[in-house]
C-alpha cells in the first residue's frame, strides 16, 4: 500500500506522494475489514491500538484512525472512551441501493408484506381522523390513476405509505420511505409482466382495507395487506 507524505512523516517511510489521504484511508478500511472477515477477530473482540496497527497496515496513526472512522460508520467497529476499539459486525452493510440492485422481484414482494402487514394492524389502532381522510383520499386518487402503470404505480404507493403513516410509528414509516422509492421501478416491471393492472377487484381489495383501519380492525387490516402482496407475489408464478 503506498502512503502519503504525512504518513510517511509518521512512519519514517520514504514514499511517493501521489495518492491522497482518502483513498488511502479507504484501502486501509478494506484490509482491516478482511482481517475481520477472516476471522482474525472474533465479535465483540479489542482491535490492537494504533501503534500496532499502523506499521502492520504500512501506514501512519492518523489513516488508521481515519479507517476505524471508516468501519464504525459501516456499522463494523466501534469506539468506546477509554476502553479501545471493538468488533461490532463481521461484514460491513451495504448500502439500500446495493441491496436491492440485485434483489429480485419476489424479495421485493416479501419484503413489503414484512413492512406492510404489521403497519396496517398498527394503523386500525392507532389512526387518527386526520390519518383517515388521508387514506381516503389517497384511496380517490389511486381509483383515478388506472391509465398507465407508473402513475398507477405512484398513486399506489402513496395510498399504501398513507396506511404505514396511520400506523404512527416512526420505524416502519422510515423504512417505507427508504425502501419504496428505489423499488419503484421493480414494481412498474412487474405489472407490466402482469400485463392487466388496475382492475376493479384490485381496487376493492385496496377500499377494503381502508374500510377495516377505518374500522379499527386490526386482524383483518393485516390479513388483506399481507394476502393483497402474497397474490402479488403468486402472479408471478
Amino acid at each position: 500500500m503506498r502512503m502519503s507524505s504525512s504518513d510517511a512523516a509518521a512512519t519514517g517511510r520514504a514514499v511517493a506522494p501521489a495518492l491522497s489521504r482518502a483513498p488511502l484511508a479507504d484501502q486501509a478500511a478494506e484490509l482491516l475489514l478482511s482481517r475481520i472477515r477472516a476471522g482474525e477477530w472474533e465479535l465483540g473482540a479489542k482491535l490492537p491500538g494504533e501503534t500496532t496497527l499502523a506499521p502492520q497496515l504500512g501506514v501512519g496513526r492518523s489513516t488508521v484512525r481515519e479507517a476505524i472512522r471508516q468501519l464504525a460508520g459501516r456499522g463494523v467497529l466501534a469506539s468506546r472512551q477509554g476502553a479501545g476499539v471493538f468488533v461490532t459486525a463481521l461484514d460491513a452493510r451495504e448500502d439500500w441501493d446495493t441491496v436491492l440492485a440485485r434483489a429480485g422481484i419476489v424479495s421485493v414482494i416479501e419484503a413489503r408484506a414484512a413492512i406492510e402487514t404489521e403497519a396496517a394492524a398498527l394503523a386500525a389502532q392507532r389512526r387518527t381522523p386526520a390519518d383517515l381522510r388521508a387514506i381516503r383520499r389517497a384511496l380517490e386518487q389511486r381509483a383515478e390513476r388506472r391509465a398507465e402503470i407508473p402513475d398507477h404505480v405512484d398513486a399506489d404507493t402513496a395510498f399504501h405509505r398513507a396506511i404505514v403513516a396511520a400506523a404512527h410509528n416512526p420505524i416502519l414509516l422510515e423504512l417505507f420511505d427508504g425502501f419504496t422509492p428505489r423499488v419503484r421501478q421493480a414494481m412498474i416491471d412487474m405489472l407490466r409482466i402482469r400485463v392487466s393492472f388496475g382492475s376493479d377487484a384490485d381496487h376493492d381489495v385496496h377500499a377494503e382495507l381502508a374500510d377495516a383501519v377505518a374500522g379499527r380492525d386490526p386482524d383483518r387490516a393485516a390479513s388483506l395487506s399481507r394476502n393483497h402482496l402474497n397474490s402479488l407475489q403468486e402472479g408471478l408464478a
